[in-house]
């Protein structure tokens, strides 16, 4: 039985209680990404409000990817993504509540992090995609877009095969904003010999992961942030 929305004067928001009745709907029935909703009249006799306030609180779960909207369908349970978090780092930063250096700060512990896990736990094919980002770096090195596209690429891989989806949640959800820096820290370099020295890194991490050296994997990573923190701080990014 779907939970009821109170109209006591207490009660003033409407779409906000609305929202919980409909995150209650799903917890206690159980429902899996893919599964459907109530339609709209439904959830509106069920709640006690109306289909403009139902409305409304399924686009504002749909803005936080909790659900997809279809034209003549019926909402369903979305699958996790890192959007609705990704627009949530985006806001701290350009309001200045968080800033790039607590980024990499966080980074830095995550990514230690699922290196050594990726080492520990990747598949083959893993460890392949992993070590084909790393050495597409160097191929493309004429091309720094491309090389930013397969180093993004390579630090979701690991965080991939960690095993654990919270890591690839988060790391995903920095990936507008290193689209923003990464090109700073690849001119900040003193010149092309640093930044090659930057891709063989990369693919030393890599490989370190590819022979299950969960140890060096975190150490190589640790180095990789110690010297990109270095880098952008020269430039007056953090």
């Amino acid at each position: 039985m779907a939970p009821s929305i109170p109209t006591t004067p207490a009660a003033a928001d409407f779409v906000g209680a609305a929202i919980a009745a409909i995150a209650a709907i799903i917890r206690d029935n159980d429902l899996k990404p893919g599964d459907r909703l109530p339609a709209e009249a439904s959830l509106s006799a069920s709640l006690h409000v109306s289909r403009t306030v139902v409305r409304e609180a399924l686009r504002s779960l749909a803005a936080l990817r909790l659900i997809e909207l279809g034209a003549g369908k019926r909402a369903a349970v979305a699958a996790i993504d890192d959007g609705a978090m990704a627009l949530m780092f985006e806001h701290g930063v350009v309001t200045e509540q968080i800033d790039i250096r607590q980024i990499y700060d966080v980074r830095r512990t995550i990514e230690a992090r699922t290196a050594t896990l990726a080492a520990l736990r990747r598949t083959e094919a893993e460890a392949q995609a992993i070590l084909h980002h790393a050495k597409a770096m160097q191929a493309h090195f004429a091309d720094p877009a491309a090389v930013m596209e397969h180093d993004l690429a390579f630090h979701l891989a690991i965080a991939k095969a960690s095993r654990n989806p919270l890591f690839a949640l988060i790391l995903g959800a920095f990936r507008s904003i290193m689209r923003r820096t990464w090109p700073i820290g690849w001119k900040s370099r003193d010149d092309d010999a640093a930044r090659q020295a930057m891709n063989a890194l990369h693919v030393e991490l890599a490989e370190a992961i590819v022979v299950g050296d969960p140890r060096s994997a975190a150490r190589l990573m640790e180095r990789h942030f110690d010297e990109s923190i270095k880098t952008l701080s020269a430039a007056g990014i953090i």
